[in-house]
């Protein structure tokens, strides 16, 4: 059961599909009140209560003992007090002594204090007094937290599933800047026989990083290109950015201008910031009308033969502003004279590096809505078609989701019963309808191994099924262990995307020693596609989880309660990844009996029934561990090229052999 309650005038983040009317009276859990202009809702926390959710987040999966903040931010530098990320996913569900799943529905500044401030206390502070609180309430039966996610699913919509494709490995890295890098990537990997479905372009395909251009110095015939690689089953996933040039003749730039889709300040001129570009204008992606035009230029690539994108910079990420750049400049010009001690260092540096993504920034700019959608957020009087302006930073985290949603809304109209690959940097609690997300720039860090797995469990919560990490880290140079580590756990993802930065050590799986151990695990990774894909579906389609944490199928079971490192995978598999350097194994918790399978050079390796409880298991390097549940089984393919080369029809089985499984493989 869902029970809405509203306070002031809410704006329309449209985020919710199933519309309901707000109820009176109490709060079915705890209570809110208005503070200086903030609503503030507080609720008791008991010992043994656990929260889970606020989808892409740090720390673990349990939630409990920190504080986060819903404002999306382009925060490549994350360490566990790192307070915000790319998206908001205000959906927790306490779990304890009272059950219940909370949906804080607010497009701007959310602060989650999770029993930081007080140990028996959960508060949530929101910026203005204007939102919509859902509260859902479990069943009068077990299986609550799976019914309140599903319940929530309801509420919210029905999760965007990708083409089948996009279930195989992606090579990606930024820095692949012409037609022959790329060509080497896609040529090395079919040398060496080692499955490849995608290549990603980033920023570098472009000419002078303007969006839907092509550099016809670096691709000097794109479309054809496109079209070899397809023929191969490989196909081209190029960058969108959210920043437009600024340059005159530029197409887009001056169709922006003319059609008045572009971000104002207050006083009507564009809002202008530098981004990749250099001096940058941006779509207003919550105006129906400019985030239907920007969604039509993905047109020119489209018809060039891509089928799959990827929208970033999108929180939007601002590099400087003008305004505050001179603003710094003039700051900084006392410290010429001012002592550099243990005060005055750090003011120096403060003030350096507070150009890029500056708060004040993001209170410059507006947005045009309706009247109506704007609620009490509208900064303006209504005009003669009833529009008024929104300044951003009140509705900040609706911007890259409506980047993703004008994207596919324009490929059903562009592309009808086309389904393309679309996956985005920045979100929030709806964008999960129109495409699915990477959760942004790792580091070739041990502990980003298990990062990835907590944050794809929380994603999965709020309605985000297609999502994975930069397997290897984005930034810094990996290792080959960390890199085989990484590759053994992110196989069970989703997006399975090998990434990395310019001026890091290339880490396409043929740059390492042995790259048959890197073969051997991307082909168990094709042999369960019949079987991810299925799993995926069945979530999609039943508002479920693809991936979840042990509680949700063994909330009786305090000890499997209490694990934060291992992962259901559809309704038969269990991962438990090495994330720690030079391990021979690890513990690993198994709530029933599982059968544990072996995968080394390229084969199921061994297979042995284990019964319930703690065990140490080896996990040999180059060697895949995972499990089957108990009495159940996992189809597996025989390893392709690519998935279009997959036999569905030929499948074997791993596991308990007596049962039955039900491969779904269309929607």
């Amino acid at each position: 059961m869902i029970k809405k309650f509203t306070f002031g005038k809410p704006f329309d983040t449209e985020a919710a599909v199933q519309k309901m009317q707000a109820q009176k009276g109490d709060l079915p859990f705890g209570s809110a009140k208005k503070s200086g202009g903030a609503l503030v809702w507080t609720c008791q926390l008991f010992d043994g209560d656990r929260i889970f959710g606020l989808g892409e987040t740090m720390r673990g999966i349990d939630k409990r003992g920190f504080v986060y903040k819903s404002f999306n931010s382009d925060q490549p530098n994350q360490t566990e007090t790192t307070q915000s990320l790319y998206g908001s996913h205000n959906f927790l569900i306490v779990f304890g002594k009272k059950t219940f799943g909370l949906f804080v529905d607010y497009p701007g500044l959310v602060e989650f204090d999770l029993g930081f401030s007080k140990s028996g206390e959960l508060k949530v502070t929101v910026e203005t007094a204007n939102a919509d609180l859902y509260f859902i309430l479990p069943p009068k039966k077990s299986g609550a937290l799976k019914e309140i996610a599903r319940e929530f699913r309801t509420l919210v919509g029905k999760s965007y599933v990708p083409p089948k494709w996009a279930f195989g490995f992606c090579q990606s890295r930024w820095g692949y800047a012409c037609a022959a890098d790329i060509e080497k990537v896609w040529k090395t990997y079919r040398k060496l026989d080692i499955p490849l479905d995608s290549i990603c372009l980033d920023i570098d395909y472009m000419e002078d990083y303007k969006d839907f251009t092509v550099d016809k110095k670096k691709f000097p015939d794109f479309k054809n290109f496109c079209a070899r690689l397809k023929k191969d089953g490989v196909r081209l996933v190029p960058i969108i950015d959210a920043g437009v040039k600024k340059q005159k003749g530029y197409k887009v730039y001056e169709e922006m201008l003319k059609g008045g889709f572009d971000c104002k300040k207050k006083d009507g001129s564009t809002f202008e910031a530098g981004v990749w570009p250099g001096d940058s204008v941006f779509a207003d992606f919550l105006n129906p009308a400019a985030r239907d035009w920007f969604g039509k230029k993905y047109k020119a690539l489209l018809d060039a033969g891509v089928e799959g994108f990827w929208n970033d910079m999108n929180e939007p990420a601002l590099f400087y502003t003008k305004e505050n750049l001179r603003a710094t400049f003039k700051k900084l010009e006392q410290f010429k004279t001012k002592p550099l001690d243990a005060t005055g260092l750090f003011e120096f540096m403060d003030a350096a590096n507070s150009v890029c993504n500056n708060s004040g920034d993001y209170k410059s700019f507006y947005h045009k809505v309706s009247a109506k959608k704007a609620g009490a957020l509208a900064a303006t009087k209504a005009d003669k078609d009833k529009n008024v302006l929104v300044n951003h930073a009140a509705v900040h985290n609706l911007f890259g989701c409506n980047m993703t949603k004008g994207a596919m809304e324009a490929f059903d109209e562009l592309r009808p019963g086309d389904r393309p690959l679309l996956y985005s940097r920045s979100s929030y609690i709806g964008a999960h309808r129109y495409g699915g997300l990477w959760t942004g720039d790792n580091h070739a860090y041990w502990g980003d191994i298990l990062l990835s797995l907590q944050q794809i469990a929380s994603l999965n919560m709020a309605g985000f099924l297609y999502t994975g990490s930069d397997i290897g880290g984005f930034n810094a140079n990996t290792s080959r262990d960390l890199l085989l580590r990484w590759t053994a756990f992110a196989l069970f993802t989703p997006l399975f995307r090998n990434h990395s930065a310019r001026g890091t050590r290339e880490q396409e799986y043929y740059q390492f020693e042995k790259p048959e151990a890197f073969k051997s695990m991307i082909q168990l990774r094709y042999a369960l596609v019949p079987y991810l894909y299925s799993e995926f579906l069945k979530a999609a389609q039943g508002d479920g989880l693809f991936a979840r944490p042990l509680a949700f199928d063994f909330e009786g079971d305090a000890r499997a309660c209490a694990v934060n490192d291992q992962l259901l995978i559809g309704n038969e598999i269990m991962a438990a990844p090495v994330y720690v350097q030079n391990a021979i194994g690890r513990y690993v918790y198994l709530p029933e009996p599982m059968t544990m399978v072996e995968w080394k050079n390229g084969k199921v390796a061994a297979q042995k029934k284990l019964p319930k409880g703690d065990h140490f298991i080896e996990v040999p390097l180059e060697s895949v561990v995972f499990f089957v549940r108990d009495k159940k089984k996992v189809p597996l393919a025989r390893a392709a090229s690519c998935v279009d080369k997959l036999d569905w029809k030929r499948l074997s089985f791993i596991g308990d052999q007596s049962a039955a499984y039900e491969l779904v493989d269309r929607e």
